[in-house]
């Protein structure tokens, strides 16, 4: 049931970033295969200039097993994996870099870096992940938040969510996103919670006049199903439409991904937003198609 289907960095993504051209970002513990192919792709099409950070031996190994002369770019020496975490967000938090991305280094090292308040790189919402999915190159995407930083947000922490969502959603040109609160039921049912947070965020959505429509709960299929939705009598405008899914958990995001990713060879795009900077937390295993994506959903991302 493993899908063979070559993993496709969209055109939308990259179309809109190459308009910001060259962004400094840093790349974290760099000198590993797969990250410095994701940052030479990105390179190629003029989306960033790179910072490297990590085992200079290394990093200059992978550049010549590419064929890529890094010579005009910096490289900071810093063998210790850990270390390099700080340096990046320290890089952040001193405006010389504008994205931090994760190169072979564990997520929760970088990000307990990221959230540390002496560098003053949080903004007004909470930071949430964000997965721009398609599976052709000019596929419309299906966004889906949030698969992989916050793993059981309570309603206040789901508004932020909503919030941030809306806002990637306006700069990748969705002007007015549909967006579908997702539960296990189209019902709200006592005995599924998912469900009755859905309702309540649907009216505190509506509360605060949002620029975006927002419904429910709704299941996957009358989400994505304009079919299953007639069928099952749900009249509104995300029904069968969403743009948006807003997961109740992380294991349901999280899952959704990749069986998106392995059964389909879809491109996941993935950054975290919300804060001064976007940051790009690919997984290691991630094909440099995704991983050029995720950078250019970062360099979108940008104020």
């Amino acid at each position: 049931m493993l899908s063979n289907r070559e993993i496709i960095c969209p055109n939308s993504l990259l179309n809109i970033a190459q308009n910001k051209k060259g962004v400094k970002v840093a790349v974290v513990n760099a000198g590993k295969p797969l990250p410095m192919l994701s940052v030479q792709d990105a390179v190629r099409e003029n989306l960033i200039q790179p910072i490297f950070i990590g085992d200079k031996k290394q990093i200059l190994k992978c550049a010549e097993d590419l064929k890529w002369d890094i010579s005009d770019y910096e490289i900071i020496d810093e063998p210790i994996e850990n270390n390099t975490a700080k340096i990046a967000v320290k890089l952040a938090s001193e405006e010389k870099v504008k994205i931090i991305v994760k190169g072979h280094i564990h997520t929760d090292i970088l990000m307990k870096e990221v959230l540390k308040r002496e560098y003053n790189l949080l903004g007004k919402t909470r930071l949430s992940h964000i997965w721009h999915m398609t599976i052709e190159k000019d596929d419309k995407p299906l966004i889906i938040t949030d698969g992989a930083l916050n793993v059981l947000p309570n309603i206040k922490t789901k508004m932020h969510i909503l919030k941030n969502v809306i806002n990637f959603s306006n700069r990748i040109g969705i002007s007015r996103p549909k967006v579908s609160i997702l539960s296990a039921t189209e019902e709200v049912i006592e005995s599924v919670p998912s469900s009755l947070e859905a309702a309540e965020i649907t009216k505190l959505a509506e509360k605060e006049n949002l620029n975006a429509d927002i419904f429910g709960p709704l299941a996957f299929d009358n989400s994505i199903s304009k079919k299953s939705a007639a069928i099952k009598g749900i009249k509104n405008i995300v029904a069968g439409d969403a743009d948006v899914l807003l997961v109740p958990n992380v294991e349901a995001g999280n899952a959704l991904v990749k069986i998106m990713i392995y059964f389909m060879g879809a491109c996941a795009a993935g950054v975290v937003v919300g804060g001064k900077v976007p940051v790009v937390i690919t997984s290691r295993s991630d094909e440099s198609q995704a991983r050029l994506a995720s950078i250019a959903a970062a360099v979108v991302a940008l104020d």
